[in-house]
């Protein structure tokens, strides 16, 4: 059996129908009708209606702790020492570094960024094979300050009933005091959202007491303006449209779904054919097929994106549950069985269309293997940090001439050696080679005597080895601190030529 799924929502029920591709035996009993219709499908904004349930309870404590985390987390202090900044976390781009706790990330560590961004996309590919867009409908942070801003307007203006009657409907004093209360609140919420960002990039107390001065710097509240009508724009008016055509997520949907993972689907062989309960009560009194299903549209009415999941699996879905809760308060109502629309795969959809036992496989080869990935690439993240010093030495051999030779006989080569101090104390380092019997010498020091590299800072050295047997071979620079507890080495070739 061939699926198509669709993310422009066009495809219903009704013209599958008339084309003749229904898929099962209760579809093809169901009576040809217009699908539940959104504000989307008539041309107008999608407006979702308030739902109560145990997964609008959990979307609702997802919202506070991650609105928590975000602004809390620019407050947060870690004693780093003398000459370092005490924020936990912090993009301090005037030193070119991040801090995230105990751990301090230069340009030179891009490559653990680089690693953590490549887990984050391992993890999030495994989500979806067990569930599908669990974090678009969960914790994304579009969906985060969506719902924040929906709960504003609710608060505001009413539920989806009165809010629909407001679309078009005459101003009066009461509907302009509505769309400014409504307004001012998505405002200040917008410029705390933008100001919490720019505390990641400065220390946020400091930030705050300038605010308060009005001492404000012209590049922070720039930004804040930036971040702010950012917020405004996509929560408060793209809403559903970034999650559906903005968002480059549900384009790769196609790429990786995966027809055993437990996304939100509607049990079709248990729904159809849909009427209301007294006819639905009648049919099978009358031996006739009738299914759960009274469309009610209550799943289409609670639905951000606007969508009938009834039509099948859409790649416009965020997998947020919201139907789930709806149509599951229908059925407590008629005193029929939960789960009409719910968490399921779509092969035990297409098992319970057989008349076969359902089967639970999140546990498969698909999803050992990137769990397995992820806890690799997580175990490779937390050694390379573990074991990442706090200072680099460098060097780079003199390219013209590669060598010269002396009137003794003897060859000398020229490097330019860097040593870099990560931490926020001054280091001592001695330097030295192995690999060739050369006489180590360093232009304006003493060979023997420590370098000292400030805090934060480097020290570039002019080394020279001369060697009174030349030979071809590989050297190596070593660089030992004081305590004998940081070992740096760097690896060139000493040239005879």
């Amino acid at each position: 059996m061939a699926i198509t799924i669709e993310i422009d929502h066009a495809r219903t029920r009704r013209m599958a129908l008339e084309q003749g591709q229904s898929q099962s035996p209760a579809q093809r009993l169901t009576p040809v009708r217009k699908p539940a219709r959104s504000p989307r499908q008539v041309g107008g904004p999608v407006v979702p209606q308030g739902v109560k349930g145990p997964i609008r309870r959990l979307k609702w404590l997802i919202l506070v702790l991650t609105l928590g985390v975000y602004y809390v987390t620019p407050f947060l202090r870690w004693d780093r020492g003398p000459n370092a900044p005490e924020q936990a976390v912090l993009l301090d781009f005037a030193h070119g570094r991040l801090y995230l706790g105990p751990a301090e990330i230069w340009p030179q560590d891009l490559y653990l960024i680089t690693a953590a961004m490549l887990l984050a996309t391992f993890v999030l590919v495994l989500v979806n094979a067990l569930a599908g867009r669990l974090w678009c409908g969960f914790a994304c942070p579009q969906t985060v300050w969506t719902d924040l801003f929906l709960l504003v307007e609710r608060l505001v203006e009413g539920d989806r009933r009165q809010r629909l009657k407001n679309i078009g409907a005459p101003l009066t004093a009461k509907r302009i005091a509505q769309i400014a209360t409504k307004h001012a609140l998505w405002i200040m919420i917008a410029l705390g959202t933008g100001g919490t960002l720019i505390f990641y990039f400065t220390d946020a107390p400091e930030l705050v007491r300038d605010v308060l001065h009005g001492e404000m710097s012209a590049t922070a509240l720039t930004w804040t303006l930036v971040f702010a009508g950012t917020t405004y724009g996509l929560a408060g008016f793209a809403r559903e449209q970034v999650c559906t055509f903005m968002c480059p997520w549900p384009r790769l949907q196609g790429a990786i779904w995966d027809p055993e993972a437990f996304t939100v689907n509607y049990r079709d062989y248990r729904g159809e054919v849909r009427m209301s309960a007294k006819k639905a009560a009648e049919a099978r009194a009358l031996g006739e097929p009738a299914g759960d299903c009274v469309d009610c549209g209550a799943c289409v009415a609670v639905c951000p994106i606007g969508i009938d999941i009834r039509q099948g699996p859409n790649f416009a879905c965020i997998n947020c549950g919201l139907c789930v809760d709806a149509c599951d308060s229908v059925m407590a109502k008629l005193d029929r069985p939960r789960g009409l629309i719910d968490y399921e795969s779509w092969r035990n959809i297409e098992r319970g269309r057989a008349a076969e036992p359902r089967v639970s496989r999140l546990v498969r080869p698909k999803t050992i293997g990137l769990a397995l990935a992820c806890v690799t690439l997580a175990a490779v993240i937390a050694v390379s940090f573990v074991t990442k010093t706090t200072a680099v030495l460098s060097v780079q051999h003199d390219r013209d001439p590669l060598s010269v030779r002396l009137s003794d006989g003897s060859v000398r080569n020229a490097y330019t050696v860097k040593l870099l101090n990560k931490s926020s104390a001054v280091q001592s380092f001695k330097l030295g080679i192995s690999g060739v019997e050369a006489a180590l010498a360093i232009i304006g020091h003493v060979a023997a005597d420590a370098i000292e590299v400030e805090p934060d800072g480097s020290e570039t050295l002019r080394v020279t080895l001369t060697m009174s047997a030349p030979v071809d071979a590989d050297v190596t620079f070593k660089a030992v601190d004081a305590t004998g507890q940081v070992v740096l080495s760097a690896h060139d070739r000493f040239v005879n030529r």
